[in-house]
This record gives structure tokens, C-alpha cells and sequence, in this order.
């Protein structure tokens, strides 16, 4: 059988959004709306996106290929990968038959799973703090999904949120609404009152029994709660949106305004009622903290995540690896990637928190900890275009492979602790049998360097999720 052609025509507002306009309106109700649909999905033209729906449905043989399969092995030559209804069906010899799939030349390029960035704020990336606090809340939603778009294009194709109001964004991305990558949402940030995700001004305390909740409590971004049965509720409600893991606040932060990095936040009993309300939905709790104090009270605590963590001793990473936790490291190095602070004492905590990431990673390694990758961007947008940058970094302390094996296989099994609660059952992060897929072709040899991830838009030559193509360069 012949090899079906591959004919991908240009993308225009009116093609993609031909569902949504209203046939009943007036020509100019029908364009007012094409141009905003335009504006939230934050479509970047014909050579950007792929209008092509065929590879959801229709099988897809990718050949003349090297394949990085996301488990840090070194790459495969002579094999090909049929996709089908979204997912590897099969990896094959690299002359196999199409059988009636469409088939994709890739050129003799690397083919590799879709990126993940296992801490990420969906919500909170792409805007400044003071546009965040001071904007209708529409333009905050919108300038989200105008970078989820984006982070989908840079070969991004799932993030696991910690913090923010993401679940709307998940529910239209998923409806196919916006373009952007898996969401695996926490919700709101639990904190306790002066904890990290207390972002309240001197006048707003003392909080009464009465006093309304804040302007970032009511949006999702944070919760305040002190005491164990607080804990439990502001946990089950964020369960109740939809979180898939929930992310509590264990210690002070570099930017904070008022909680010192070297604070350790809620008790163990806190801790531990929200660890139970997570277990009972079968899923788990991770946490924002530093130091050594935090990071041992948090592990006794159950939690099974540690979110940054570049203060740690030995006997912290020691006890990680002895509970099987998992470490997600981000690589901060106080460099042109940074966030740049005003005042010294801030400027002290980030360099305390650079030199701290270098032996971190070096712990995490001699110490066999679970390991994962992430950014951290928050309120930075000058910051979301170098997503990954900061995973070209790893190649400081890692060989390439391991560091892309970070951010593709390992990173899809932390995905995978929500359990039941995971809201895209199967394998993510690998190229498998059965695994979702979410691939990547791109122009540059990861078994020597991650250079090519610097320029996404000119390296990532074809971005594929869930079997839909995306961005078609070849």
C-alpha cells in the first residue's frame, strides 16, 4: 500500500474556530467574535500552528528518525513509531510498511517525548506582580492563555501547576478551546497567616472571624489557613476544583515580604492533615521549603514532594531518598535568569540559594534521590520565552541524556503520584507502547548538548500532543 500524502493547509481564525461562531449574528458580530476567539487562543499564524486534525484519528508512521525515548538511553537509529488515536501504538523496524498510516519524514532528526516542567504557575508565569494584584482578573486569565499557547510551542507539552487559579485554562485547553500543554492543577497555595502564600498588606491584619478573604484568596492563587482543621478544609476544597496533587507552603521563600527563608511553616500536625485529606483522594501533598528543619518535618509528615530544597544537609537528602520522595529541583544560580531584587536582604537569600543549588544537585546524585525538573517562573515574562534554558542548564551537573531524561520520562512519573486523580491516565514522558502522544522532532543531538533548546521556535521542528500536530516544520 502507498504511503497516504501529507497535505497540511494554513490555519486562519475562521477555520479553527468555525465551531464557535454564531450563524445567527450579524457579519459583524461574527468578526467582533473570530477576532477575539483569535486574541484568547493567542494564535500566531499559519506557520506557527498546524490546521491538520488528521493524526488524532488517522495513523501516523514517523520514519527516518533517531529516537530518544525519554528514558536517558542512548538514541535509536533504524526504527519507527506509529502513532495512533493518540498514542504509541508501536515502535517498528525503520523500514516497516505504513499499512494505510500517513507517513512522516522526519529528515534523519531526533524524535523525543514532549517536555515537562514539573513546577510551573500557569497562571502566574506571564504577568508582573503588580499587574496580577491591581488587573481585572479577565486580563490575568488572558494573558495566561496567550502563554500557554506559547509554552505548548516551545515543546512543552505538560506542566504540573503549583499554584494558582489553572483550572479554567485546564478545562479549556482540554475542550480544545485554547492551545496549551497538560495542566496537572494544585489550586491555590495553602499557607499558613505570615507564610509564604500570605500575600496580605500590614494593614489587613489582625484577620477576624469575620473579615472577608483577600482579593488573591478569593482568585485561587492562595489560602490561609491556620490550625489542622483549617488545613483540612482549604485541602478538600482545592480537591473539590479538581487539583491533582496540593501543594502546601513549608518555609520562607527568597521573595517573600515578610516570612524569612529560614522560617519553618505549619506544624506537623498541619502538615500531616493535609497529607490525609490528599492520601484519602488517593493522591499527594508537595511542598514550598528550604532548609533542613522544614524539609525533615515535612517528610514526617508524608508529604512525597519537596519543592526546591537547595538548603538541605545530608541528613535531609538522606531521609528523601530513604522515603522514596522526590526532590524537584530547580536550577537557580542567581544568573541573567533571575529575578532581580531591590533590596540586599533578598539579594542575600538568592545568593545563598545559588551556592545551595550547586551542592544540591551534587547530594541529589550521591544520594540517589528521585529527581525532577522545573523553573519556577513566577511574575516574570521577560523570563517565560527562556523555559528551556533552564533545562539546558542541567547539563552543569548532568551528562545530556540524563538531563532530557529529567524532563521527559522521570518527570512523567512524578506526574503519575496523583493516582486517580491523574487527569490523563497513561503514560506521559516516554515513548512506548500505550504511552500518550506527545512528541517532539527536533534540528540538534541531545546525545552531545541541549544547545538547541535555547531557540525552541527555530530548533522544534514539529510539536505533536496527544496525536494532533501542532507545529509542522518539516
Amino acid at each position: 500500500m502507498q504511503p497516504a500524502m501529507r497535505s497540511l493547509s494554513p490555519l486562519t481564525p475562521s477555520d479553527y474556530h468555525a465551531h464557535g461562531v454564531c450563524c445567527c449574528g450579524t457579519p459583524l458580530l461574527q468578526h467582533f467574535h473570530e477576532r477575539m476567539m483569535a486574541l484568547f487562543a493567542g494564535l500566531h499564524g499559519p506557520e506557527t500552528v498546524s490546521a491538520s486534525p488528521r493524526g488524532q484519528d488517522s495513523p501516523l508512521l514517523l520514519t527516518n528518525l533517531r529516537l530518544f525515548d525519554g528514558s536517558g538511553a542512548p538514541l535509536r537509529d533504524n526504527v519507527a513509531v506509529r502513532v495512533m488515536e493518540g498514542r504509541i501504538q508501536a515502535i517498528l523496524p525503520g523500514d516497516a510498511e505504513p499499512e494505510g498510516a500517513e507517513m512522516i519524514d522526519c529528515g534523519g532528526r531526533v524524535l523525543m517525548p514532549g517536555l515537562i516542567d514539573a513546577h510551573w504557575h500557569t497562571t502566574l508565569a506571564a504577568i508582573t506582580q503588580a499587574a496580577a494584584m491591581t488587573a481585572d482578573v479577565g486580563y490575568v486569565h488572558l494573558v495566561a492563555a496567550r502563554e500557554a499557547e506559547r509554552t505548548l510551542m516551545r515543546g512543552v507539552t505538560s506542566v504540573r501547576d503549583v499554584g494558582g487559579p489553572a483550572f479554567a485554562l485546564k478545562r479549556a485547553i482540554d475542550e480544545g478551546i485554547v492551545a496549551g500543554p497538560r495542566i496537572f492543577p494544585a489550586g491555590a497555595m495553602i499557607s499558613q497567616t505570615s507564610g509564604h502564600g500570605d500575600f496580605r498588606m500590614r494593614h489587613e491584619v489582625p484577620r477576624g472571624a469575620t473579615t472577608p478573604l483577600t482579593e488573591q484568596e478569593r482568585q485561587g492563587v492562595a489560602a490561609i489557613a491556620d490550625g489542622e482543621a483549617e488545613v483540612l478544609r482549604r485541602t478538600r476544597e482545592q480537591l473539590m476544583l479538581g487539583a491533582s496533587q496540593v501543594k502546601l507552603m513549608a518555609g520562607g521563600g527568597v521573595a517573600s515580604t515578610y516570612d524569612p527563608l529560614d522560617s519553618t511553616q505549619f506544624t506537623e500536625r498541619e502538615l500531616r492533615a493535609g497529607v490525609q485529606a490528599a492520601d484519602d483522594w488517593g493522591t499527594y501533598v508537595m511542598v514550598h521549603v528550604y532548609t533542613p528543619r522544614g524539609i525533615q518535618r515535612a517528610l514526617r509528615a508524608g508529604v512525597r514532594s519537596i519543592e526546591h530544597g537547595q538548603l538541605a544537609d545530608e541528613e535531609s537528602v538522606r531521609m528523601m531518598a530513604g522515603e522514596g520522595a522526590w526532590w524537584s529541583l530547580q536550577p537557580f544560580l542567581q544568573d541573567e535568569d533571575s529575578n532581580l531584587y531591590p533590596d540586599a536582604a533578598r539579594r542575600e537569600s538568592q545568593r545563598q540559594v545559588a551556592e545551595g543549588t550547586v551542592r544540591a544537585y551534587e547530594m541529589a546524585q550521591r544520594f540517589n534521590v528521585n529527581t525532577a525538573w522545573g523553573t519556577d517562573i513566577l511574575f516574570n515574562p521577560q523570563n517565560t520565552p527562556n523555559q528551556l534554558r533552564h533545562l539546558a542548564k542541567l547539563t552543569r551537573f548532568y551528562d545530556p541524556l540524563t538531563a532530557l531524561a529529567m524532563a521527559t520520562g522521570r518527570n512523567g512519573e512524578l506526574l503519575s503520584l496523583s493516582g486517580p486523580r491523574n487527569p490523563y491516565p497513561g503514560t506521559l514522558g516516554r515513548i512506548e507502547p500505550g504511552a500518550l502522544a506527545d512528541l517532539l522532532v527536533v534540528d540538534g543531538d541531545p546525545s552531545q548538548n541541549l544547545d538547541f533548546l535555547a531557540d525552541p521556535a527555530r530548533h522544534m521542528r514539529l510539536i505533536m500532543k496527544s496525536g494532533r500536530i501542532h507545529k509542522d516544520r518539516l
